[in-house]
């Protein structure tokens, strides 16, 4: 590319993650040209790239309930998707036990298969301190997936729709200028009249490029990894929702993690400090994890795109023309990709989502009371 070029399409898409290549798939599959500008030098190398890899339907929310079960749908079609539904167990404190209950009934309701376990049966599948928790709860169809692979694969029949990917393509600048969105890279400038913004952890900051304001802020997520335990195991995904501590089985490996809530921003590297209160609240629930031996070169770090409700921004920009946000998942982009891909390229190519009310997610909640309590939150 030379400095002066001028690379047209019908949609300019920021970002190739897992979220991204699902839109840029389905845009494709719709006639649309589609042009992906990726900041890296490869795609999924980000968020997507550094995901813990777990998919589940245990939300409160009925659109996050249906935008990770029709997810994991397509996902059990796809064999790139490498899907394992080795489940997730939630072990759930006496004070929370109500609200989940509801949301278990909830997700019965939209055709998910979730079990409500006694403490005495949750033991039987994991070994844990029962103090101050009153129940489990099991997502049989939970599980890991390969978000690399599936990434690739979305970029794959890309390709064959006419999808180009331009790498180390960062936006610099974008505005709106006769009809259409002008976007400024180092190498090319861009022009469509739709942009999509599926930038992940760098979504508020293509938005200020852009003079919009997007509330994603990245924030960083440390997954520890043990040495191989020496002994058999197949542990789901299980969170201790009274402290946030979560682990898996990964191989011979256990790997697991606890949310650091106070960290927002692009912090870099591994924060060994948080080893400390992350291993204090697993050992108490856990206390089998102290036979096990930290592998610090097999621990690694990532971001969350967070958004003040820790919920996605889906749809299109109030007042700004042509400009679409699929961002901010908080650390469920992976889960929820397939569909999210279906429904964005609703909102560009029929001019509203269809087969889903993503109304809950669109930016206009900021600015009213309506905002989505999602409780299941790690």
């Amino acid at each position: 590319m030379g400095e002066s070029a001028v690379y047209t399409a019908d949609v300019l898409l920021i970002g190739a993650g897992i979220i991204g290549a699902a839109c840029a798939y389905r845009l494709g599959e719709r006639g649309l040209k589609v042009r992906i500008l990726e900041a890296a030098s490869a795609p999924a190398m980000g968020s997507t790239g550094k995901s813990a890899a777990g998919v589940r339907v245990q939300f409160s929310e009925p659109t996050n309930i249906l935008l990770s079960w029709e997810s994991i749908q397509e996902y059990r079609q796809m064999p790139e998707a490498a899907y394992r539904p080795i489940g997730y167990l939630f072990l759930v404190p006496e004070s929370e036990w109500p609200q989940h209950h509801k949301a278990v009934e909830l997700q019965r309701s939209l055709g998910v298969a979730v079990e409500e376990l006694c403490l005495e049966d949750a033991q039987h599948i994991v070994e844990f301190n029962p103090k101050g928790l009153a129940g489990a709860t099991y997502g049989p169809a939970d599980g890991v997936v390969d978000p690399h692979g599936i990434t690739m694969e979305y970029l794959r029949r890309s390709r064959t729709l006419g999808v180009e990917l331009h790498l180390e393509a960062e936006l610099l600048r974008a505005f709106r200028q006769g009809g259409v969105w002008r976007v400024e890279t180092r190498r090319a400038t861009f022009e469509a009249p739709y942009i999509l913004n599926a930038a992940g952890a760098w979504a508020g900051e293509v938005g200020k490029r852009a003079r919009l304001e997007i509330p994603v802020q990245p924030a960083r997520r440390l997954v520890f990894a043990t040495a191989p335990t020496g002994w058999k195991h197949n542990y789901p995904l299980t969170i201790d929702l009274a402290s946030g501590f979560w682990f898996r089985s990964e191989g011979e490996r256990v790997i697991f993690g606890k949310s650091n809530l106070a960290e927002v921003g692009f912090s870099t590297g591994m924060d060994w400090a948080w080893l400390e209160p992350t291993l204090e609240a697993g050992l108490d629930r856990f206390p089998w994890l102290a036979k096990t031996a930290l592998d610090r070169k097999a621990s690694w770090w990532g971001y969350y795109e967070v958004t003040p409700d820790h919920n996605p921004i889906l749809g299109r920009m109030p007042g700004v023309e042509g400009w679409v946000n699929a961002c901010g998942f908080s650390g469920h982009g992976v889960q929820q990709a397939a569909a999210v891909g279906r429904l964005m390229a609703e909102e560009i190519a029929e001019g509203r989502a269809a087969t889903l009310n993503i109304d809950p997610l669109r930016y206009e909640r900021f600015s009213s009371r309506a905002r989505v309590a999602e409780r299941n939150i790690v």
